[in-house]
């Protein structure tokens, strides 16, 4: 599968953080360990070993086909169970992560990172009542704070409020919380329809996952995996919680 790529430093533009749930920027919440107290962190290996059930790659078109495609639907169905992640959003985070298997192969990124994302960002779509739709879309736009730095980044507006519908601040927008600066520079397009939707699950996690493998390389090396993480969202406390919640997952998947 071949995808076009903008490698693209997006200076002080942050993605995820904003809606001010614990483990979120400016947020001083709990997490397993602070490295600036000695204490340690589990291990990242937890978090970087899931894999998605085998998909085919005679079946992947030069063209590129729908992330959705490469899933397998019983992987979907068991592992969705065993982890209770919505169907339709695992679907999104699993797809992204083997479309840039494909495209990244240095990478390797786990699908359980993008969940475990997805899960302190949006609870995967499902945060103030609503949910991932059957298309991807999630039912009602999620709009994080203002980032006016109360308490969070402080970003003056950067799009008009095209993306956010702020024209004072900065908000982080989807189901990957993604701020319209890095949507600007990285928005990716996954469900075939040609335009990049930044409340569509399977795009925001193709773009999340592009901008990860950038930011960090290798993510099965500590060093790649908290270089991805921190780019993603600087926060010790918010590293902690994606780093719990992608063992619990990755951990989940392997007993069901």
């Amino acid at each position: 599968m071949q995808r076009s790529r903008r490698v693209v430093v997006v200076v002080g533009a942050l993605i995820g953080a904003a809606l001010g749930l614990a483990g979120c920027a400016g947020s001083d919440g709990g997490g397993s360990s602070d490295s600036t107290t000695g204490e340690t962190h589990p291990p990242v290996a937890e978090a970087t070993r899931a894999d998605v059930a085998v998909f085919d790659p005679d079946t992947v078109s030069d063209d590129g086909p729908l992330t959705t495609d490469l899933v397998d639907p019983a992987w979907l169905d068991a592992t969705a169970s065993a982890t209770g992640i919505p169907r339709r959003a695992l679907e999104g985070y699993a797809g992204a992560a083997l479309a840039v298997a494909d495209t990244d192969a240095g990478c390797h990124l786990g699908w359980n990172t993008l969940a475990a994302i997805g899960w302190v960002e949006s609870h995967h779509g499902t945060i103030f009542d609503g949910e991932i739709g059957p298309d991807g879309r999630t039912t009602a736009p999620i709009f994080g704070v203002q980032l006016n730095g109360g308490g969070f980044q402080e970003i003056p507006d950067t799009d008009g409020g095209a993306v956010d519908g702020d024209t004072e601040w900065d908000r982080a927008v989807g189901p990957m919380q993604i701020v319209p600066a890095t949507w600007a520079a990285w928005a990716a397009e996954a469900n075939g329809d040609g335009v990049p939707d930044i409340h569509s699950i399977d795009d925001a996690s193709l773009t999340a996952a592009d901008y990860l493998c950038y930011t960090g390389g290798d993510l099965s090396t500590e060093a790649g995996w908290r270089g991805a993480i921190a780019g993603y969202n600087e926060s010790p406390a918010y590293l902690d919680e994606v780093l719990d919640y992608a063992i619990r997952y990755a951990q989940a998947a392997d007993e069901g």
